[in-house]
C-alpha cells in the first residue's frame, strides 16, 4: 500500500507536467495563428491602400486557405519543434523553407484554378506581402520570447553579485564563451568585453561586447574595469604570448583561467563555460597533434583492442583515445582493482554504447593472459603495464626485471601464439644509454619485442619510445603541486637537469598513430620538442600559483638520485632515426639482437630475478647492453630487494 500511495503524487505531478506542456503549446499555437491572420489582413489592407471597397468577403474566403497552407508549411519545415527561447540564426533557414513551401501552392492555385473558382485566387502581390509578414511575424515572436527569457535569466543574479571578467581572444572560441556567459543566468561572472591583438577588431562589437584593447594594454584594462580574473578564449594560444598574459595578470594580482579544448567541447564532453585555471601544460608550447583519422579508423574501428596497465596514466589515456574510434570491444587489463574500476566507470559514462571489459590480471601471468586471448581474441594489444619509478627500481631490481622484461616476453609470446595482429610496447627515453635499472629493463623489453617480431611473422611487434608526460602519477609536476600546497620548498635535483615533456593525450595519440603505421620490428621515437630545465618548471609553477620564487616559496637542490641522468636522450649512438610520413614520429634504425642472445638473456634474467640477486642482475644487464651506464652496486645491495 505504501508503494501505491507514493506513486499517486508522482502520477499527479506527471499529469500536471503534461497539462502544462499542452497549455504552453496551445498558447504558442494561438500566437502563431494570430500572427498569420494579422499578416494576411495587413497584406490586403496595403494592397488596396486601406480601402477594401467590397473586397472584404473575398479576403475572408481566402484567409482560411492561406493560413492552412502556412501552418502546414510550418509543420513540414519543423518550426513547431523549436524551443522558442533558444531560437537563433540556425533556425532562420527553416522559416525561409516554410515561406517557400506555403507561397508555391498559393501561386500554383492563383494560375491553375479555373475562372469559376476566382474567389480562391489570391492576388500575387498579396501572396508576396503575406508570406513576408507571416513568417517574419512568426520569427519575431520567437526572438522576442528569447529576449525576454535572457533578460529574466540575467536578472536572477544582480550585477553587483557577479565578478567582472575579460575574455582574451575574440575569435570563434571567444564568441562561443561570450554567448554561453550571456545566456546563462546561473553563472557568477559578467563578461565586460574582449581583449584581442588583431588591429582590425579594435573597437568592434562582437556578441554585444566591445573589443576594448590588446594584450599589451591588459594591465590598464584590468584596473579600469575592476576585473576579478581574465579568461583565455584562444583555441591555440602561443605559449610566449600566454606567458606574457599570465605575467601581466600576476602583477595585477588576478588569475588567468582558460576554456576547455575545443575538441572536448565539440565531442560533447564538457561545456565551453567550464573554465579552469591555466596549468603548466598550457605554457609549454606543444603543437597540437594532427592525426590521420582515416588510418586510425581502419586500424581500430570494429576491432577488439586490449590495453595492459589500463589503470595507469598512459594506459587510461590510451583507452580514452581508443574509445573515440569505436572499437567493437575494449579490454582493460590491470592488477590494481581501484584504478581499473575508475577508468571503467569513466569510459562507460563517456561511451555508453562501447563494450568495456575490465580484467583483473597480471601480464606476467602467462596462463591468465592466454585465457584472455583465447576467450576474447583481441586484434591489437597496447602494453603499457610497467614499473616506471626510477629511484624505486634501483632498490628493486628483481621486480623491475619481472614486470618490465619477463612479463613483456610472456605477453609477446602469447600474442604471437594467438595470432594477435599487432602488439605495441610503450617504452621510454630512459631506455637510451640507460643509467638506471628502470631504463635498462625498458631497453631489454624493446629487444624482446624486436625478437618476437622475427619469431612470429603473423603478428606485428613494435615499440614506441617517448619521454616524460605531464600529469602522470608520480611525475615532477604532481610532486611540485603537493610541495606548493604545503608551502614549499620545491626540491629540484640539480640546476642543470633537463627533461623532455609532452602531455598524456599527445603521447597517447602519437602511440596510436605509430601503431597504425608500423610494419613490425620498429622502435618508433616521438618528437619531444626541446628539453626543458626542471628548475624553470618549478619557478613557473610557483608563479602560476600566485607566489614569487625565492620570496614566497624556495627552490632547493637535493642532488641526483640513484639512476638519474642530468640529460635525457631519445636515440642511441649509431642508431640514427628515419622520418615517417607523420612529422612527430620517427623510427630508430638499430638492428635487433641475435635470437640466441635474447633467449639466453631471458633465461638468465629470470633465474636471477627469482633469486632476488640485484647485483648479479646489474652485471648481466651491463653485459647485455654495452651502452648501459648502470652502477654495479645498487642502493641496497646488502639485502634482497625483490
Amino acid at each position: 500500500m505504501q508503494g501505491s500511495e507514493e506513486s499517486q503524487p508522482a502520477t499527479e505531478n506527471s499529469r500536471r507536467t503534461l497539462a502544462s506542456f499542452f497549455l504552453k503549446r496551445r498558447t504558442q499555437f494561438v500566437l502563431d495563428l494570430a500572427a498569420l491572420v494579422l499578416a494576411f489582413a495587413l497584406a490586403y489592407l496595403l494592397r488596396f491602400e486601406f480601402r477594401l471597397a467590397g473586397q472584404e468577403s473575398r479576403a475572408l474566403s481566402q484567409l482560411p486557405l492561406a493560413v492552412l497552407l502556412q501552418l502546414t508549411a510550418c509543420l513540414l519545415a519543423g518550426i513547431h519543434t523549436f524551443v522558442w527561447r533558444y531560437v537563433g540564426l540556425r533556425e532562420v533557414e527553416a522559416f525561409a523553407r516554410a515561406a517557400v513551401f506555403s507561397a508555391v501552392p498559393m501561386v500554383a492555385l492563383r494560375y491553375g484554378l479555373p475562372d469559376a473558382l476566382e474567389v480562391w485566387k489570391i492576388p500575387l502581390s498579396i501572396i508576396v506581402m503575406d508570406t513576408i509578414f507571416a513568417f517574419g511575424g512568426l520569427l519575431t515572436l520567437r526572438v522576442l520570447r528569447r529576449l525576454v527569457y535572457e533578460r529574466f535569466e540575467r536578472g536572477q543574479a544582480s550585477s553587483s553579485q557577479r565578478k567582472a571578467v575579460l575574455l582574451i581572444g575574440a575569435g570563434k572560441a571567444g564568441v562561443l564563451a561570450m554567448r554561453e556567459i550571456q545566456n546563462r543566468g546561473d553563472m557568477d561572472i559578467e563578461a565586460v568585453g574582449f581583449v584581442d591583438d588583431d588591429p582590425l577588431k579594435q573597437g568592434m562589437v562582437i556578441q554585444g561586447a566591445k573589443v576594448l584593447g590588446t594584450t599589451r594594454e591588459l594591465s590598464r584594462l584590468v584596473r579600469e574595469n575592476s576585473i576579478d580574473h581574465v579568461i583565455l578564449t584562444i583555441a591555440e594560444a602561443d605559449p610566449q604570448r600566454l606567458q606574457r598574459i599570465v605575467e601581466s595578470c600576476r602583477r595585477e594580482g588576478i588569475k588567468v583561467r582558460t576554456i576547455p579544448g575545443l575538441y572536448e567541447v565539440l565531442q560533447g564532453k564538457v561545456s565551453i563555460s567550464r573554465f579552469r585555471d591555466v596549468e603548466l601544460e598550457d605554457l609549454l608550447g606543444r603543437d597540437p597533434v594532427r592525426l590521420d583519422e582515416e588510418q586510425l579508423g581502419r586500424f581500430l574501428s570494429d576491432a577488439t583492442v586490449m590495453v595492459t596497465g589500463a589503470g595507469g596514466s598512459i594506459g587510461s589515456e590510451l583507452a580514452r583515445q581508443i574509445a573515440r574510434f569505436r572499437p567493437r570491444r575494449l579490454l582493460l587489463v590491470e592488477r590494481a582493482e581501484p584504478a581499473l574500476f575508475h577508468i571503467e566507470q569513466e569510459l562507460l559514462a563517456l561511451w555508453p554504447q562501447l563494450e568495456v571489459v575490465p580484467l583483473v590480471a597480471d601480464v606476467g601471468d602467462a596462463e591468465r593472459i592466454a585465457q584472455v586471448l583465447d576467450q576474447l581474441a583481441p586484434r591489437v594489444v597496447f602494453h603499457a603495464a610497467a614499473h616506471k619509478h626510477v629511484p624505486m627500481m634501483e632498490s628493486n631490481e628483481g621486480e623491475a626485471v619481472k614486470n618490465n622484461v619477463l612479463a613483456t616476453h610472456r605477453l609477446a609470446q602469447e600474442c604471437g601464439k594467438h595470432g594477435v595482429e599487432a602488439m605495441v610496447l610503450i617504452s621510454s627515453d630512459k631506455a637510451v644509454r640507460p643509467s638506471s635499472i628502470m631504463g635498462a629493463t625498458k631497453r631489454a623489453a624493446e629487444l624482446v619485442v624486436q625478437d618476437h617480431d622475427a619469431r612470429y611473422p603473423d603478428t606485428r611487434f613494435l615499440a614506441v619510445r617517448f619521454g616524460n608526460v605531464l600529469g602522470s602519477a608520480g611525475s615532477v609536476i604532481e610532486i611540485f603541486k603537493r610541495q606548493i600546497a604545503a608551502g614549499g620548498p620545491l626540491t629540484v635535483t640539480d640546476p642543470q637537469m633537463e627533461r623532455f615533456f609532452m602531455t598524456i593525450p599527445e603521447a597517447s595519440q602519437l602511440v596510436l598513430q605509430a601503431a597504425a603505421m608500423g610494419r613490425g620490428g620498429e622502435i618508433f621515437i616521438l618528437d619531444m620538442g626541446e628539453p626543458i630545465k626542471i628548475v624553470d618548471l618549478a619557478e613557473k609553477m610557483i608563479r602560476l600559483s600566485g607566489f614569487e620564487p625565492g620570496r614566497d616559496i624556495e627552490v632547493v637542490f637535493s642532488g641526483l638520485r640513484p639512476g638519474e641522468k642530468l640529460y635525457e636522450e631519445l636515440e642511441l649512438d649509431g642508431e640514427g632515426i628515419a622520418k615517417t610520413r607523420h612529422p612527430k614520429i620517427f623510427i630508430g634504425q638499430l638492428k635487433p639482437y641475435p635470437r640466441e642472445q635474447i633467449a639466453t638473456a631471458l633465461q638468465e634474467l629470470g633465474r636471477l630475478a627469482g633469486r632476488g640477486d640485484g647485483a648479479a642482475i646489474r652485471r648481466h644487464l651491463r653485459d647485455l647492453l654495452p651502452e648501459a651506464r648502470i652502477r654495479l652496486t645498487g642502493d641496497h645491495s646488502d639485502r634482497v630487494a625483490s
